[in-house]
Parts: C-alpha cells; structure tokens; sequence
C-alpha cells in the first residue's frame, strides 16, 4: 500500500485534473487514478465554454476562482484558452428585456449590450438581423479535445503520479480500494461524475443522480467566423441560472413555446463555441439513469439547422457528431459531500462542470462548500 501521498484524487475528469493542478500549486503531492487510459469522458465532449457570468448570483465567487484557476492553467500547460467572451443575439425584443435586465443586475464590466448589427459583427455574420444583444467578456473558450488531455500530460510531467486502467472498488478513511491493490493518502478528493452511483450509491440516490444525454455536433468553420465564437441563444436564457432570475424569462419561455416548440420539446440550449477543428454545435437534453446510445436525426438536424440560420450557414459540413454525457440532478447543482474526515465526494449535478472546475476544486480541498446551490 502506497501510504506517502498527501492527495488521491479519483476521477480524470476536468474536475479530477482541476483539483490535481491546485493541489500542486499548492506544495502537495498527488496521486490520480482513473479506470481509462486518459480523458475520456464529459470533460472532452462539451463545448468548451466556461461560461462564468450566465450562472447564479451565488456561485460568483466560485466561478472568478475557476475563471483565474483557467487562466493559469492554460499559462502553465500552454493550451489554448481564448477572453473572447460570449455573444447573445436577442431575436425577439422578449429576449433583449431579458439581457437588458441581467446588464442592469450585473453591471458594465459583466454585461455589454449590444445593437444588432454589432452582435452582428460579433458572431460573424452581418447578414443577420436580431433587434440587439450583449457580449459578455469575462467568459472564456478552450478546445475541451485539447485542455483535459494536455493537462493530464503536464501534471504527469510535473511530479503528479497518474494511475491509468485502474478501477477504484470503494473509498473510506484515506485508503482507495482498487483492481490493482489499496493505495492511501491522507486526503482524498472523488470526482466520479454520473459514475457516483457505483461509488456511493446511497449519496447518488439522495440527490436524484442520474446521466443527462446530449446530441451535439462538430461542423466545418466558415472563415468569416471567429475561431474562437462563443455564441448563446434565446434557449440559453431560460436555462442558465443566472439569467433565470431575470423578471422577464417567464416571458421568454412562453414565447419560445410558441416560436420554437421543437427546441422546447428537445430541451435545447442552442449555443455554438469555435475550435480550431471547426464550430462545436448543440445541445439537446435527455435524463435517464441508463441512457440508450441512439441519436435522434431529427433532434440532430434541427440544432443544426437553427445554428446554421442564425450564423448563415445554409448547409453545414458535418465533421463529427456524438452523444455527450455528464451527471445531472432535478435537485443540486453540485454534491458535495464529506461522509469521513478524509474524504471528499464532488460532482457537479449540470452542464457547468468545465465552468466551475477549478473554483469547485478550491472548495474540495479548503472544505469549503455553497450552501443553497
């Protein structure tokens, strides 16, 4: 048994490599184990938006320790990390009361309300004609194909032990059963996403854990597109929290239930971000505990189409398309739980682990927690 370790962190995921990284800079020594051979899962398959300002008033001071934890991140590993920020074009007057209102909440250095043709400018098509917009600048952009990997490969490069093909059994009081033998430390941070279940199935259960399925795409980039677009939508307002707490989403929910009820009935979040490889597009939202693998084509097409309407794009090249997948809950946001002195479980129960990565992994190993979120 390995006994020499400050920190076993279980789980490579962004949240897993986020937490390693902090713990390094902090002066501990780390261990990660991991049942794949290297990123794999939910940290690869999203867009690669962190999107700090869209969320809740009560996260913010987590989501300015991710923003900076991001930012040193990609300073340190080299990977592409953009301040592009992030465009939303109102295309109904519903949806810029929505904006206006949350720029009056947070304030000029969050929130730049836009005119259309701005917003316009901003996503890269001028021949589109929304009533107005914002840009949020504090937002930032990296290639989730490129961050997780790349900070996995620095981390072993600098003194971090990785454990790779390694399944973990059970974790209790510092020690990490796995199919290769017990390793100890005298902290542990578990980080196993929708994988909680297996670990600790009464926690999953007590939180309503279950997989959150997504259709998304990559397609071809036209050159008049930014390469590093960050682009929300009508459909993001009524799901972000931050924009929820808005007097006028109501409005905008109705509204989208009679203009897009196809969008509604797929629980779409219709965004679009830039990587160098082309445009990530999606999503949709499907919730099951044992999630079939099957993509619905009409579900996939109809994401794409409405993208392709509001970039000008008539016929989108498709690159790659899959399923994505990451841990959900109707009840939290985040599980984050300590059942012994030595050990911490966190899983972020959204769309917003690779948002709140590195702010969530301070609060694991400060034993720090947010309270109503």
């Amino acid at each position: 048994m390995t006994t020499s370790t400050d920190l076993i962190v279980v789980g490579a995921g962004i949240l897993g490599l986020a937490t390693a990284f902090t713990a390094r800079e902090k002066g501990m020594s780390v261990r990660v184990i991991d049942s794949a051979d290297r990123p794999v899962g939910s940290s690869i398959q999203n867009f690669g938006h962190a999107c700090f300002t869209g969320q809740a008033d009560i996260i913010q001071g987590v989501a300015e320790d991710s923003r900076a934890g991001w930012l040193r991140a990609a300073q340190a590993v080299g990977f592409w990390a953009a301040e592009s920020g992030t465009y939303i074009p109102a295309m109904t007057e519903v949806e810029l009361q929505v904006l206006r209102e949350f720029a009056d909440h947070r304030g000029a250095g969050q929130v730049t309300l836009l005119s259309g043709a701005e917003v316009a400018a901003g996503v890269g098509n001028p021949g589109l004609a929304p009533v107005g917009g914002a840009h949020l600048p504090r937002d930032v952009r990296v290639d989730p194909r490129e961050a997780a990997p790349a900070l996995a490969g620095w981390l072993a490069g600098n003194g971090v032990d990785f454990e790779w093909n390694t399944q973990v059994t059970a974790v209790a009081d510092g020690v990490v059963d796995t199919v290769r033998g017990p390793f100890a430390a005298s902290q542990v941070v578990v980080c196993p996403g929708y994988r909680l279940m297996g670990l600790f199935p009464e926690m999953a259960e007590r939180h309503g854990v279950r997989v959150c399925t997504l259709a998304m795409s990559l397609i071809e980039r036209p050159a008049r597109i930014p390469a590093g677009l960050g682009m929300l939508t009508g459909t993001s307002l009524t799901r972000y929290d931050g924009f929820t707490a808005m007097p006028s989403v109501a409005a905008l929910r109705a509204e989208l239930r009679e203009r897009e009820p196809e969008l509604v009935g797929c629980i779409a979040n219709l965004m679009v971000t830039g990587i160098g490889r082309g445009l990530l597009v999606g999503d949709s939202h499907a919730y099951s505990l044992s999630p079939e693998p099957f993509i619905d084509e009409s579900i996939a097409s109809l994401l794409l189409g409405r993208a392709g309407r509001l970039l000008g794009i008539g016929a989108p090249v498709v690159l790659q398309r899959w399923l994505g997948q990451y841990a959900d809950s109707a009840d939290t946001n985040l599980v984050l739980e300590r059942p012994d002195g030595r050990t911490t479980v966190v899983v972020v129960t959204s769309g917003i682990g690779m948002t709140l990565s590195f702010g969530i992994a301070e609060l694991a190993l400060n034993g720090g927690n947010v309270a109503g979120f």
